[in-house]
Order: C-alpha cells, then structure tokens, then sequence
C-alpha cells in the first residue's frame, strides 16, 4: 500500500504529520486521511462525500443541506429524541453537513465511547429517520433560516452577488434554498439525494486522535462496509460572470448601504502561482488593517468601518469578491473608491514594504494554522482534494518566502481581470 507522509518543519521542528493511505471496500479504493495524537483521549472521524453537496442538488435549492439536517433527526428506531439522548448519555458529538461541494459527517468521541459512536452511525446510516413528520419539522426550521435571513442585509447582499455572478447554474441559489424550493421537495427527493450521493465511490475518511492506524483503518472499512458502490459523482466547474452587472436591492429598513463586488479571476484550484495570489489579495484586502482597501476607504476617506475583499478558488469555481458597509450618502464615492483601489492595485502593483508585510505575517502566523489535530487533519484534506501533492503547504511556504517583487507585481498585472466588477447593493 502506499504511504505518503506530510510535515511541516518550521523554525526547525515538526509541526505536522498527518500519512494519505487507502482502504479497499467493495472494490473500490477509498481514500483515508490519518494522524496519531495521543495527547488526550479522543478520536475524531469525518466521513467525506465529495461532489455531493449543493451544486450537485439540481434544480431543487437546499436539497443538500436539508438532506444533512433530516439524517442529523437520528434513525427510525430510535426517533429523534431517542437517538439524541443516546448521544448525550456518552458525550458523543455526530452531526451532517452540507456545504457547496461536499456532504460531511463528523463524529467525535472520547476513546472508550467510540465503538459506540461508530455503531449509532451506522444506525443512521441503515435507518434514517426519513419520515414525513420529519420533513416536516426540518422544512419550518429551514423557512425560519431563510425568512431570518432575509432581515441580515449582509447575507442578502451576498447571496444576491452570487447570483449576478453565477446566473443560470446552482451557484447563484444559496445553498440554504429558498421559500419556493424548500417547499417544492419532497421526501423522495431526500432518499433519493441520500442514496445516489453518500456511497463508497464518493467517499473520503479523516480520522485521527488516540487510535492506532491499524484501528483507525478497521473501523474506517466497517463503516464503509454498509455503503452501497454507487457512482462517483461528475466534476463541474462554473465560470463567473465576465461582464460586468449591477444588482440594486431596495429595504426600507435599511440604515446604510452594503456593497458587495465580485468579478472573475483566472485561476483554477491547484494552479502552481497559488502562493502568488494567496500574498497579492493579502495585501489588497485579505489582511484587515494595513491593506490597501480598508487603507483608502476607511483610513483615508472614512468611508465604512470595514472594507474587505478575498480570493476564492474551488474546485467547482473561482471568483474574486469583497465587501463594505458605508452611509446611504457616501454610497456612490464608496463604489468610485473599489474601482479606484482596484484600478490602481492592477497598473501599479505593491510596494517592497507591503510584501515583506505581507510575507512576515503569512510565514511567522503558520504554526497557528497547523497547531491542533483538526487543522493538521484538514490541511492534509486540502492538499489531497485540491490534487496536490501532500507535503505542498510546506513548500508553498518556501516559495513566499523566497517571492520577488517583479514576479508578483509581473503577476498581478496579468490577472486585471478583476477590474470586470459586478456589484450586488442594498440600499434604501
């Protein structure tokens, strides 16, 4: 079988070792993610279905999630209550969830109690509590997110730069859904989601703590024993909007406006200039105080308390966004200002100052994000799914460490591409 290890050796000692391996079950190869950490007595588990979150939902917005809230209703047996109470009587901590590309179920107990966390697992698995009063209840509880969030302009505005950017694909709906989408599913649409998308082709296990990696690897196989094969689910990647749209929402209620903007950016996950993007929007606005947006915006003109913008790149996607908050009356200037950072960050690039800044905080910050058994555990995740090699974080390290100013500059120059801003605000 083979081993792949990571560590992260920083400042001269190992911070990381989390080993990639694979376990055979019903002919396929699963792949596992495990580190040993004998420093308190508990084991964590994530089972991991990839491509199986709200892209791949349909037509049918908040399948996904809503299909993690009915398995979190425990199983038939024992209903909801009952399983949840058993739960509680050993401090087992199971839950589902949702999010754009991958559906997770986490479970987490102290060592002696895991046999027993693994075996209401499987009980869920075999028995969800799939019932029409279920669907019910998780239906009112979902319209009660939605009708809250419809109150939280941030949300809003958020959602609704999805949509301008991602118009016509399952991006631009939130993965909560929406009024018209919770109430059109159906129970078959639960069992359905639930069955073609939570089999052993789409899994993944992380598991680490006080267990051995025989241990870890036999419990791994007996969970994904009682999967079906399935099929693995199809990659799909949505483009963003290329042209620039505005979407102007009017709340009464509203006491400022938010503006949110995007744009495309091209860059898809595992691109070896990474490292290059990761200190480009650390310095344009990933970085708080002493970035160049909240510098222009709040610092200079005093135009919002906060000004942000970041870099997503996903599997499923990659976009350039940001946001900000300013009086109703500044509103146009705040806009005039977004475009003129950015205009400005694309022609001129940064300074030899901002990226020493910039790379003194992302080096020294490192042992940070390594420094519990669950970051290490994802970290090795992330480099697999993103289909790099593991060990890539370290180097990713090195090449920040040792970036020329013209090579970034020479960089950000080539992505002015998101100067293509589309805008979604709520205003008055």
């Amino acid at each position: 079988m083979k081993r792949f290890v990571t560590a992260i050796l920083l400042s001269g000692y190992a911070l990381m070792a989390s080993s990639l391996d694979y376990v055979e079950v019903h002919g396929v190869k699963v792949p596992v993610i495990y580190e040993e950490d004998k420093r308190l007595p508990i084991v964590s588990m994530q089972l991991v279905f990839t491509g199986s979150g709200s892209v791949d939902e349909g037509q049918k917005g908040g399948l996904a999630r809503l299909s993690a809230k009915m398995l979190n209703e425990g199983s038939k047996s024992r209903g909801s209550v009952g399983f949840a109470d058993a739960l509680d009587a050993r401090a087992i901590q199971l839950s589902a969830t949702a999010g754009n590309e991958t559906f997770v179920i986490e479970l987490g107990s102290l060592k002696e109690e895991f046999d027993t966390g693994l075996a209401l697992l499987q009980e869920q698995l075999k028995e969800p509590n799939f019932t029409a009063k279920t669907l019910t209840k998780t239906k009112t509880m979902a319209l009660s997110d939605i009708a809250r969030k419809e109150a939280d302009f941030d949300t809003v505005a958020s959602n609704e730069l999805k949509a301008v950017l991602f118009e016509g694909t399952p991006m631009a709906t939130p993965n909560i859904g929406t009024v018209e989408s919770i109430n059109q599913i159906k129970l078959k649409d639960i069992q359905s989601f639930v069955a073609s998308h939570l089999v052993i082709s789409n899994a993944l296990v992380v598991i680490g703590g006080d267990i051995s990696k025989d241990q870890a690897f036999q419990k791994a196989k007996q969970l994904l024993s009682d999967l079906s094969v399935g099929k693995k689910a199809n990659d799909r990647y949505f483009e963003p909007r290329k042209t620039p749209k505005e979407s102007i929402l009017k709340r009464p209620a509203t006491e400022q406006a938010y503006l949110y903007f995007g744009s495309p950016f091209a860059m898809r996950e595992g691109d070896s200039e990474y490292y290059k993007a990761r200190v480009a929007m650390f310095i344009l606005g990933s970085s708080g105080f002493g970035s160049r947006m909240m510098e222009e915006i709040r610092v200079k003109r005093g135009l919002a308390y906060s000004a942000y913008s970041r870099l997503s790149v996903a599997k499923t996607n990659t976009y350039f966004s940001g946001y900000l908050q300013t009086k109703l009356q500044s509103q146009t200037e705040a806009k005039k200002t977004v475009i003129e950072v950015i205009d400005t960050f694309v022609r001129d690039g940064v300074t030899q100052n901002e990226l020493d800044q910039a790379r003194k905080f992302l080096l020294g910050s490192e042992p940070l994000r390594v420094e519990t058994l669950s970051q290490r555990l994802g970290r090795t995740f992330s480099e697999y799914y993103s289909g790099k090699p593991l060990g890539s974080s370290v180097q990713e390290l090195e090449m920040i460490r040792n970036l020329k100013l013209d090579d970034l500059n020479d960089f950000i120059k080539r992505h002015g591409e998101i100067r293509n801003l589309s805008y979604a605000i709520v205003t008055k």
